[in-house]
Parts: structure tokens; sequence; C-alpha cells
């Protein structure tokens, strides 16, 4: 029981640590539909260990029902979760979340296979998923990760990284020793400044074109 008080406790005060807006204890309780969702969690996961029948799929409908987050009783969920804002939250069944994860609205934790085996990501610590992301499969996010807003993760990511875009790729991994910011190639990125800067010499010959155009008039 102390530890259950404990648990409850951190994830009052990942929202008091990661949401500005939070202003204390109470507004957390009464009016953070992410912390609902994760108590009904605790008490549907806890029945689904059990092997109770129908009754914690239930609760994650009731879940679902007052708080707009669906979280699959057989999901396993670490300590300090912070589901901020929450709406259209999907946590599938055998998806796994470290501890001190903050997940944003909209996002899905879903599956690519209709068999009975490990289907769904796995979050590492301190992963950040921005909104609307969507990661899909047994892939793995490694500690410390960002996945930005709107992202589609399809293959795993290491950790420290950034991944954004469709389909998510990396754009930076993070040094927590140094500090440094490695930047993986990327060739889209270096065709799109490639591009620009054959604009850029077209443009240049153009208005070279039309200089010596307006030239040869006025000598006319």
């Amino acid at each position: 029981m102390f530890g259950l008080i404990k648990s409850i406790q951190r994830d009052i005060q990942a929202a008091l640590e990661r949401d500005p807006a939070a202003r204390n204890v109470w507004e957390v309780i009464l009016a953070y539909p992410g912390f609902h969702a994760r108590q009904l969690h605790r008490l549907a996961h806890f029945l689904w260990n059990l092997g109770i029948p129908v009754l914690p799929r239930v609760i994650s409908h009731i879940n679902r029902f007052l708080t707009g987050i669906e979280i699959h009783p057989g999901a396993r969920i670490g300590e300090g979760l912070f589901i901020d804002h929450g709406m259209g939250v999907v946590i599938g069944e055998t998806a796994e979340i470290g501890d001190n994860c903050t997940l944003y609205q909209g996002v899905t934790l879903g599956g690519v296979s209709r068999e009975r085996v490990k289907r769904h990501p796995t979050l590492g610590n301190n992963v950040v998923v921005g909104a609307g992301a969507v990661l899909l499969g047994p892939i793995t996010v490694g500690d410390n990760a960002r996945i930005g807003a709107g992202a589609v993760v399809v293959q795993s990511v290491p950790p420290n990284a950034t991944v954004i875009g469709v389909p998510g790729r990396v754009v930076a991994i993070h040094d927590p020793e140094t500090g440094e910011v490695y930047r993986p190639p990327d060739p889209l990125a270096d065709t799109v400044r490639e591009l620009q800067a054959r604009v850029a010499e077209l443009e240049r010959r153009l208005a070279e074109l039309e200089a010596r155009y307006q030239e040869a008039r006025i000598c006319d």
C-alpha cells in the first residue's frame, strides 16, 4: 500500500514538474484526465494480472469514456508517466512505457500484427512523444529520446535521439555527457538545399539578362 501511495504521489509530481499550468496538487488530482487515466489503469492492470476476465476491459472502457484516453489493461507503465491533455491517446495491449515518460494528446502506441505476440512499442525512460505522433509495431524507443509532433515511427529509435517526420527519421542525437549534438546526414534536407541554391543561381542569371536587355533598349 505504501508503494502504491508513493507511485501516485510521483504521478502528481510529474504533472507539477512538466506542466507550467499546474498550480497545485488538488488541481492535478481533480482536473487532470491524464492522472485519472493512469489511476484507473492501475486498477485494470492489477485485475488483468490476476487473470480476471472481462472486468479489466470494462474498466478500460469506462476510463476511455471519462478521460478520452484508451489504455489496454495489459499495457505495462512505469513510474512518473505524464499524459498532457490526453484526448485521443491510445496505448495498446503489449505496449511498455518506462519511467518519467511524457505523452501529449493524440499519441498512438499501436500494433501492426494480428498475432497474439509482442506487437506494440516499448518506450525507455524519460521519453517524450509529441502530439499526434504514431508509433507502430514492436519497436524500441531508447532512453531520453524525443519524438516530434505528428511523426510516424515504424523503426526503433536509439537513446538520446530526436525523431521527426513521416516516416520518422533521426535528425539529432544528444550526448548527455558532453552536451554535444550530432546531426546525421539528411538526404532530403541536402536535396532541398541544393534546389534552393540552383533557384538562387537561376534568379541571379535572370536578373543579369534583364539588366542587359534594359541596357540594350536604352542604347537603341
